[in-house]
């Protein structure tokens, strides 16, 4: 897969408006799963109990939390576009936040993005990012969210 590659500004400011690219899938299995229990102490059953949850669950097994999908978007993200000829980049914050579709144990997913703004505030590039992370072999996305990105170009 070719990553979209961003140098300044004016490169990011011509994909206002377009999809930047999609990742490769990756796969959630349950050890993905229960090590993100541990290291959020969200021991709930329906993602680390897998006989407790294909008996009692509303899906046939374990799920992820919704929260280890969110966590995979830097992972993602850094499939899709190379930022170069930074000083820094921090997460600004989420908007519009859904968890439309639960992922299973051993589903697998990628991310779909897109510029949907960009604004110089005084030498830092604020950019709103429209993700969303799918799931193979379904149409619901698994979440959609606009991301808010700080760059500080050199």
């Amino acid at each position: 897969m070719n990553k979209l590659i961003i140098n300044s500004f004016e490169d990011f400011q011509q994909y206002i408006g377009k999809e930047l690219g999609v990742s490769d899938y990756h796969r959630i299995n349950q050890e993905q799963i229960n090590l993100f229990a541990d290291a959020t102490l969200d021991h709930q059953w329906i993602h680390t109990d897998p006989d407790k949850a294909k008996s009692e669950g509303a899906f046939g097994g374990t799920i992820a939390h919704g929260y280890l999908t969110l966590s995979l978007v830097p992972y993602l993200w850094n499939q899709i576009v190379q930022v170069n000829n930074l000083r820094m980049m921090v997460n600004y914050g989420i908007e519009n936040l859904r968890f439309a579709n639960p992922v299973k144990v051993n589903d697998e997913i990628r991310m779909k993005a897109s510029l949907a703004n960009i604004s110089d505030l005084r030498g830092t590039i604020k950019t709103e990012m429209k993700v969303k992370i799918e799931i193979r072999g379904e149409k619901k996305p698994a979440l959609s969210a606009h991301l808010i990105f700080l760059y500080h170009f050199m």
